[in-house]
């Protein structure tokens, strides 16, 4: 298959297909203002995940790492809930 243009833009090579996602957006209310406006796209992209997506993709994060990192976070949660579940 052949690479398309994208936004005008010639086609990278190498590049993934289906890598392009849509942007988070949110309407501008009549009478809001910009900062509450803000504050919503920022609940938006901390609830979708995005801004923790794009921080573990700042380096290549190898598979045993990835692993160890998921094996720390279930003992951590565990441990809360053992902690918190007389309660």
């Amino acid at each position: 298959m052949k690479a398309k243009a994208v936004n005008g833009c010639p086609p990278v090579p190498g590049s993934r297909r289906g890598s392009e996602s849509a942007l988070t957006e949110i309407k501008l209310k009549k009478g809001e203002s910009v900062e509450k406006a803000l504050r919503r796209l920022k609940k938006k992209i901390d609830r979708e995940g995005i801004l923790k997506e794009v921080r573990n993709h700042r380096h290549y994060e190898k598979p045993s790492e990835r692993r160890r990192r998921k094996m720390k976070m279930a003992r951590f949660s565990a441990m809360l809930s053992a902690r918190y579940a007389d309660l």
